[in-house]
């Protein structure tokens, strides 16, 4: 049986245009096999690290990460390579403050906290990471060590006599 996020199982047509689609159902919550907190947010904060979207290039002299990070700038986000290896992006979507007065009809842009992680391959230089920022996207570059030169298999014998 495949799980899904959405609910089909309401009497009104109109729900699912009108229902949450990062709530979980209700037969899930209550599963005794799935542990999932019964809170609206939980689902939110899921979707917010599955949406933090991380496209991964290798080219001949680097790796090139390019994280999808709407709306935040800089200060919001934090890369850090920890365990010798392991690549780090985190940061926080802030919820927008409410004024007295106003009323939300909707929230459906994520907010909360993310967290990437990727194991870097053997060879990439760790101490040279560089990470810039530009119009939402986060770009972490990582310099790879120069491939070992090739030894040669050719060894002059000497002839005697």
């Amino acid at each position: 049986m495949a799980l899904s996020l959405f609910d089909s199982r309401s009497d009104d047509p109109w729900d699912s245009f009108f229902s949450d689609p990062f709530s979980f159902p209700s037969s899930l919550v209550r599963s005794p096999f799935l542990n999932f907190p019964d809170h609206p947010s939980f689902a939110r904060d899921v979707a917010a690290v599955a949406n933090t979207q991380v496209d991964w290039k290798e080219t001949s002299d680097s790796h090139i990460l390019k994280a999808n990070l709407p709306g935040l700038g800089k200060e919001d986000v934090k890369v850090q390579v920890e365990d010798g290896r392991v690549l780090q992006i985190s940061g926080e979507r802030k919820c927008e403050e409410s004024q007295s007065g106003d009323r939300w009809h909707r929230i459906e842009r994520a907010h909360g906290s993310f967290l990437r992680k990727f194991r870097l391959p053997e060879g990439a230089k760790i101490d040279e990471v560089k990470a810039s920022m530009e119009n939402g996207v986060l770009t972490v570059t990582i310099p790879k060590l120069a491939p070992p030169e090739p030894k040669s298999n050719v060894r002059a014998i000497d002839i005697s006599g």
